[in-house]
């Protein structure tokens, strides 16, 4: 993180030392009017004498204005402009550390949590940026400008001694800091936690809606939101209480200067221009120190949200060059397993054992089980979604570690059990994005998974924009958009992670003749709960409880006691049911 923030700084400096140089400029010409004006007042004692020069100076007071807005205006826009840069590359880099982490440090992530990260972290460390830009350096430029000023021109001791009040505001300050920290990261927590439920609640708003949840889904948010509210009160009271410090510490500046100076004025060691001048630097002195608590705050948060944002690019990145991926390179589908056992990082029980597996070329495997008995994941580590040892798993001969992570994604159609769409067009749902397929091949391929007549009677055909999470579609449409990428890809591997179980017994059993026909020549796994899916394949594993408890050909199962013959005589019984009704 740190390196990255280094990184967009230095590829803005050339604007930060522009932005710096309007600043300096600004700052120097803002002290003059105070000068010019105390000037004034003391020509005023002989008006006639000083006719000319008085009105010199109201035109260079004139002057000093104009020329102060027009070196105010280009850091200003300056400093957006660079502030807004930075928050877009840092965005950038987000989505990228998010687009390439591990499927291990993903699923431990909520939703809610990456939007926090690409909003209020974001955000907090933007304004930090922006106000170093634009606050800190006017605070250094102008202190050092202003006190220089106020003992080369007014008075060395009535300038000591009214500024004490500030160096003690200070020390209050720095106390204060402390507090605002800790309310803060207290509010960026419930802020998270807020995001997070708000994520959840629309992802499952039908579920809501179908229980009836409203209301208890709306007590819950009012909670959550309540906290929140009453978090962000104690973070404006500290905020506060630093504003008030600031604001006494100056009360007590001006009294002094009052008293102090009156008597300097009347004794003749500085004029009445001169102590005109010094309250007025007193006043320029007041934005900078009003700043610093802004500052201070703003670090705070920044400093939070940089932790936050650090820990998640300390995650490790998959080896994936998504750029340069080599399309001539095929793999031809022969896979091995070899003894492999798998258990997730985060859980004790083991997912996988001992898993002993051959897929020739051109060969289908069935694959069923129990609900939670390691099939999808078996899937998973064939897709190196997850990392294992060397010498587990091995495709044409060669080492699943030492192959190319973009290339073993690039060449296995991988259908998943989420039917997941993505809110754009069908053809692009269909083609994932990728380029270089025929408008003849696309359609081919919604008819082989016959997909082809709803898009006939869609208004737009293949180019229909589809809701989010495809809202728009049934669940058997949705699953028949999926198939459709298996009909298109030419991949000499593919995946089918339940992806017919919300196909009608007629679609269904049209699907897997086209799949029959795809898969003559290629490498093919159905992972199914469904007998009626897998009964054609060359072989089938019966997983439970991670382990490979039976396997064979359907005929041959059928006679055996186990589990696949429960699966078997369960839903044969149930497609009679339905038959009699």
């Amino acid at each position: 993180m740190k390196t990255i923030i280094k990184q967009t700084i230095k590829k803005y400096m050339g604007f930060i030392f522009i932005i710096s140089l309007f600043i300096t400029i600004n700052m120097y010409i803002l002290t003059l009017p105070a000068k010019i004006i105390g000037n004034v007042i003391d020509l005023m004692s002989n008006i006639e004498q000083n006719k000319q020069e008085i009105i010199f100076s109201l035109f260079y007071l004139i002057g000093t204005v104009i020329l102060y807005l027009f070196t105010r205006l280009p850091w200003r826009a300056l400093a957006t402009y660079t502030s807004r840069s930075f928050e877009r590359e840092l965005k950038n880099q987000i989505f990228s550390q998010f687009i390439r982490l591990k499927m291990v440090d993903l699923q431990n992530i909520k939703n809610g949590e990456f939007m926090s990260y690409f909003t209020k972290d974001v955000s907090e460390i933007r304004n930090f940026f922006f106000r170093v830009m634009s606050y800190a350096i006017r605070v250094l430029v102008m202190s050092v400008i202003i006190l220089g000023t106020m003992v080369t021109n007014t008075n060395l001791k009535l300038t000591v001694i009214t500024l004490c009040p500030i160096i003690l505001t200070g020390f209050v300050v720095v106390k204060l800091k402390a507090y605002v920290q800790k309310s803060f990261k207290k509010s960026q927590q419930y802020f998270t936690e807020l995001s997070e439920y708000v994520q959840e609640s629309t992802d499952s708003i039908r579920t809501i809606k179908a229980y009836a949840g409203e209301y208890n889904q709306l007590k819950e948010f009012m909670r959550k939101n309540e906290r929140l509210k009453r978090s962000n009160n104690t973070v404006d009271v500290h905020s506060t209480l630093l504003s008030i410090s600031i604001n006494l510490g100056f009360g007590i500046c001006y009294t002094i200067a009052l008293l102090l100076g009156s008597q300097l004025v009347l004794s003749g060691e500085i004029t009445i221009g001169d102590f005109t001048a010094f309250n007025a630097y007193i006043g320029l002195f007041y934005g900078p120190v009003y700043w610093i608590p802004s500052l201070i705050q703003k670090y705070k948060r920044a400093q939070i949200s940089y932790k936050r944002l650090d820990t998640l690019f300390q995650l490790e990145r998959e080896k994936i060059n998504l750029k340069n991926i080599k399309r001539e390179e095929n793999l031809i589908g022969d896979i091995e397993i070899k003894d492999l056992s798998y258990n997730y990082p985060t859980t004790i029980e083991v997912a996988l054992k001992k898993i002993n597996l051959k897929i020739p070329k051109g060969n289908t495997l069935g694959v069923i089980g129990t609900i939670g008995s390691g099939k999808t994941t078996l899937m998973n580590l064939l897709m190196k979604l997850y990392t294992i040892p060397d010498g587990k798993i091995a495709i044409a001969g060669k080492d699943i570690n030492e192959i190319p992570t973009e290339i073993i994604r690039n060449n296995i159609c991988y259908i998943t059990q989420e039917h997941f769409l993505f809110s754009t067009t069908l053809k692009e749902n269909i083609t994932l994005f990728k380029e270089g397929y025929e408008e003849k091949e696309i359609i081919e391929s919604t008819t082989r998974a016959m997909l082809k007549q709803e898009l006939q009677e869609m208004k737009s055909g293949i180019e229909t924009v589809i809701g989010e999470r495809g809202v728009d579609l049934s669940g058997g449409q949705k699953q028949r958009v999926l198939l459709s990428r298996a009909f298109l890809q030419k991949s000499n591997i593919i995946i089918l992670d339940d992806a017919f179980s919300a196909l009608d017994n007629k679609t269904e059993e049209q699907v897997l003749e086209n799949v029959k026909k795809l898969t003559k020549d290629k490498t093919c796994i159905i992972v199914s709960n469904r007998i009626s899916d897998i009964k054609e394949a060359d072989e089938i594993i019966v997983l439970e409880e991670g382990e490979i408890v039976q396997r064979g050909i359907h005929k041959d199962l059928l006679h055996e006691q186990g589990l696949y013959r429960e699966f078997y005589e369960q839903q044969s019984s149930k497609e009679e049911t339905r038959e009699k009704v």
